[in-house]
């Protein structure tokens, strides 16, 4: 039986930490199912002649913090001739990140399945499209304008404020009525009143975690991570001190994966993390969503595994 044939798109494996990489531990569960993986990054894919083709290698990998990947010599790969591509470029989500999702769109539409679906990763802004969702979000507004950002601050007394398109905890700030630093947070964040950013009520349950659960398909594994601040920050990201911390789903939890599902099953999102802290989705990650490696480790899972499945129900129906 012909192999199934991946294609990842991600930053070059060899400044992965492969301990914490969700795109490794995907590659890892495809190589034991003999599956053939090839990589590449958006800067080697390319249209001519009416095909997407990428320069792109075939990869060998290995559960190893040492010598964990292993590539043959670079091939012009058309993506019309594999079967899937793992779209897990990591942020930011900038021009070149979208011109990545239309070539994909041209593979697409020939037949391959991209996981997740490129139009769907362009319309799905992880800031913003969890405002579809209002009455599972604090209170949010989106703004540019300095002045309607201060009377919210004042309104609702402490407020997180962080770019669209931000990540790891970058250029996001707590703010306080009464901070002699509002206009100048909000003056460079805003890049003068010249951008749009989010301003939401602030969360004190953010002490307990800003948990990371993982939907494949619109279902929700059964454990999250629950990142929890370094001692003296707001922040519940990884890369920003946090301890990842895993935890069984709530009762709210899972009903809050209830309500985005439908949506996520109709953009074809199919895998997705949704943070979450105290009794509300705060952003829905889309594009490059880890948390894989962690919640594997503390709870003997393996969340590829599930996702794999899904892929293999879907190349079967094309």
């Amino acid at each position: 039986m012909k192999p199934i044939i991946l294609a990842v798109l991600m930053d070059d494996i060899s400044s992965i930490k492969p301990i914490k990489d969700s795109s490794f531990a995907m590659m890892l569960e495809a190589q034991k199912r003999g599956w053939d993986i090839y990589t590449f990054d958006s800067t080697d894919m390319f249209y001519g002649d009416g095909k997407v083709i990428a320069n792109a290698r075939k990869t060998l990998v290995k559960d190893s913090e040492h010598e964990w990947y292993k590539c043959e010599a670079t091939e012009e790969l058309q993506l019309t001739n594999i079967d899937v591509v793992f779209m897990r470029k990591d942020p930011p989500f900038d021009m070149d990140y979208i011109y990545a999702t239309y070539l994909l769109e041209r593979a697409e539409d020939s037949g391959v399945l991209v996981v997740n679906k490129p139009s769907s990763l362009r319309d799905a802004n992880e800031k913003l499209f969890a405002l579809n969702f209002p009455d599972c979000i604090p209170e949010t507004l989106v703004s540019s304008n300095i002045e309607k950002l201060s009377e919210f601050i004042s309104k609702i007394k402490t407020a997180v404020v962080k770019p669209l398109d931000g990540m790891g905890g970058t250029d996001i700030f707590k703010l306080t009525k009464g901070d002699k630093n509002i206009a100048g947070v909000l003056r460079k964040i805003t890049k003068q009143g010249s951008r749009y950013i989010m301003a939401q009520e602030f969360l004190p349950e953010i002490k307990d975690g800003d948990k990371r659960i993982l939907l494949i398909n619109g279902r929700p594994v059964d454990y999250a991570l629950a990142r929890i601040p370094a001692e003296g920050n707001f922040k519940g990201n990884l890369a920003a001190g946090a301890k990842g911390v895993g935890q069984p789903l709530s009762e709210r939890d899972r009903y809050l994966c209830s309500q985005i599902a439908p949506m996520l099953i109709e953009k074809e999102l199919m895998f997705v993390g949704l943070d979450v802290i105290g009794d509300y989705i705060t952003e829905i990650n889309v594009t490059s969503p880890t948390c894989i490696r962690e919640l594997d480790s503390q709870f003997n899972l393996n969340i590829s595994s599930i996702l794999l499945d899904e892929v293999e129900v879907k190349l079967a129906l094309r």
